[in-house]
């Protein structure tokens, strides 16, 4: 079956994931998360990407870019997972042992507004939604950890932000987030609808000309 195509143009913001196959564990001891770490500043280096947030979790991870050109986006992302793969095969002996993730990352577009911050905030809580730790801050493998604790070497795989941190972020984090602002965010990331304001959406609509699939929503149409 030809892939469907997706969204790939410059200077929008996107929230991507990707999930482990079968949803395992992949990311179990430190030095998992700081392969995929270091297999993501490598990425950043080779393409300019913009790193806005991240989070890794023991069998999923998201991330919020900002590609500076047209096409970027793909091509980030598939060095990202290609290479992530293979080093994970070497580094636990497994390769030959099947798929690492469950298909193609899903990337969905964001509104650079408030939504953006909710989604940020939706990204970096959620190894405290999870339960895993009792402050969003303190799980590591984040960009609120590096941003709150990493060394100035560390901050550099992070880009600045294209709406302003608000004051008292942390603690914007660290509270529970509104149910109807949960909701819709899980909307997108279940359906891939973009995030925004309706009018927004229906701009994204129209200029991209997107429309709902069975199975991925909200894909540019294919051409005749």
């Amino acid at each position: 079956m030809p892939r469907i195509p997706r969204v790939d143009v410059g200077n929008l913001v996107y929230h991507v994931i990707n999930r482990a196959n079968g949803r395992i564990q992949i990311f179990h001891k430190d030095k998992d998360y700081l392969l995929f770490e270091s297999v993501l500043a490598e990425a950043k280096e080779l393409n300019g990407m913009r790193i806005l947030a991240y989070c890794i979790m023991p069998n999923h991870w998201h991330l919020v870019l900002h590609p500076r050109k047209d096409g970027d986006l793909q091509e980030f992302m598939r060095w990202l997972t290609m290479t992530h793969t293979q080093r994970q095969h070497a580094a636990h002996k497994t390769a030959g042992s099947g798929h690492l993730y469950q298909g193609r990352y899903k990337s969905f577009l964001v509104e650079k507004n408030n939504y953006f911050l909710q989604l940020c905030r939706y990204v970096e809580r959620n190894p405290l939604r999870a339960r895993l730790v009792k402050k969003a801050e303190h799980w590591k493998w984040s960009s609120l950890w590096r941003r709150e604790k990493g060394s100035d070497q560390q901050k550099k795989l992070l880009s600045s932000w294209p709406e302003d941190m608000p004051e008292g972020y942390l603690d914007y984090v660290n509270m529970r987030e509104p149910d109807d602002d949960l909701r819709d965010i899980q909307y997108s990331v279940k359906r891939g609808k973009p995030y925004g304001a309706d009018a927004w959406v229906n701009k994204m609509v129209d200029m991209f000309d997107l429309e709902p699939t069975v199975n991925n929503p909200w894909r540019p149409k294919k051409s005749s």
